[in-house]
């Protein structure tokens, strides 16, 4: 098996090495995460039902607050005994989900461009990453539904989705959410809905959530986490939430890759979820002004209007660069880090280098226009 990186670690550790550096790759955010989820972290730190490996699918009081979440969401109650399984992480909820659903040589859908994780945890699954691209409509990116209707076959079992799209900030529309339901209810495959930065929405966008579309309860699997809204990265706590028929499957897979979510963090991430005032509006009000101002720092240049998330692409091939060379200059010349797209998708992925939006401050991103000024990327 040939294992492709992120392209991420290399610009990692170029990057860490000089405080002048705009930390544009790094996907993360400065923004801190709830203090009441802080404090019951550090009260179940020693505790000894903290320092267990048991319950194996997290504890009844977080899995209660995951599923209050979903049913103020989708409208649909979720038992959490039967239906819900906390895992370490959303990516370890992403490989489990798929291990339950999928056979070795099945055929599964993702966007171009996509996580390069979520390809690598298909293909490790056994299964074949299939690329539906994504194209430019008014600056923002769309789906391409022409080419998703065409790209499923007999071997298609399952579609592996995040909305928003990490890393474009791409958000489906409803008629993009109608035309995947009505696959998927045809033609009998399963969505995985990769939920991470489910709110995290620009412009008045509502949330749409998939397993309230009619024939979608039945066959979605949602994987969420606390890492981006709550802005809880090292927790490590997300969470599957599906159908009874496969969660006894899904609970298999989970237990026999990780055993258990970790302890400690259960009682600050159940925190978060029920408190209401866990400051997920205020940092969604903070991102979008970054990525405002960002998009003023990037004016006359390739890149695409992102309507969620934490980042944004630009082309580098429009510029005449590949976007290796388009994020060394970047890196060389102006001090700015981003990520190359190569192997986050396919032709369309290619094209484009990652910036991301959330981890900087406004101040320093007000740097970026002159920064750029001493490259070849601006006309």
């Amino acid at each position: 098996m040939r294992v492709v990186g992120f392209n991420v670690d290399r610009v990692v550790s170029e990057a860490t090495t000089d405080p002048e550096v705009l930390r544009l790759e790094n996907f993360a955010t400065d923004l801190p995460p709830p203090q009441d989820a802080i404090a019951a972290t550090r009260e179940a730190v020693g505790a000894s039902e903290a320092n267990s490996y048991v319950p194996f699918t997290g504890t009844a009081g977080l899995r209660q607050a995951v599923a209050s979440r979903l049913k103020r969401q989708s409208n649909l109650s979720y038992d959490p005994d039967r239906q819900i399984v906390i895992t370490a992480g959303g990516t370890q909820g992403l490989i489990s989900a798929l291990l339950a659903v999928i056979e070795p040589g099945d055929e599964v859908l993702l966007t171009d461009p996509t996580y390069a994780g979520m390809i690598h945890r298909v293909t490790f699954a056994g299964g074949v990453p299939m690329f539906v691209p994504m194209k430019v409509v008014d600056k923002r990116w769309r789906l391409d539904l022409d080419m998703l209707r065409a790209m499923v076959t007999s071997r298609t079992r399952a579609m592996v989705l995040s909305n928003p799209g990490m890393p474009s900030g791409h958000v489906l529309s409803e008629a993009e959410w109608l035309a995947i339901r009505e696959l998927c209810v045809t033609r009998n495959l399963w969505l995985l809905y990769d939920a991470a930065l489910e709110g995290v929405l620009y412009d008045g966008l509502p949330l749409r959530h998939p397993a309230s579309l009619t024939g979608m309860p039945e066959r979605t699997l949602i994987v969420g986490s606390i890492s981006k809204e709550y802005r809880m990265i090292g927790w490590r706590i997300g969470w599957i939430a599906g159908p009874p028929k496969v969660m006894a499957d899904v609970f298999y897979t989970h237990s026999y890759l990780v055993i258990a979510p970790p302890g400690i963090s259960q009682k600050g991430a159940e925190v978060a979820l029920r408190t209401e005032n866990s400051g997920v509006q205020e940092a969604i009000a903070e991102w979008k002004a970054r990525r405002d101002l960002m998009l003023e720092q990037l004016e006359g240049l390739p890149v695409v209007i992102p309507d969620g998330g934490w980042s944004m692409l630009l082309d580098a091939h429009a510029l005449g660069y590949s976007a290796t060379d388009a994020a060394s200059i970047l890196l060389t010349q102006a001090k700015v880090a981003a990520t190359p797209m190569t192997n986050w998708g396919s032709s369309v992925a290619e094209r484009y280098i990652r910036l991301v939006f959330s981890f900087e401050t406004q101040e320093r991103l007000k740097l970026l226009r002159e920064r750029l000024r001493r490259t070849s990327l601006l006309p």
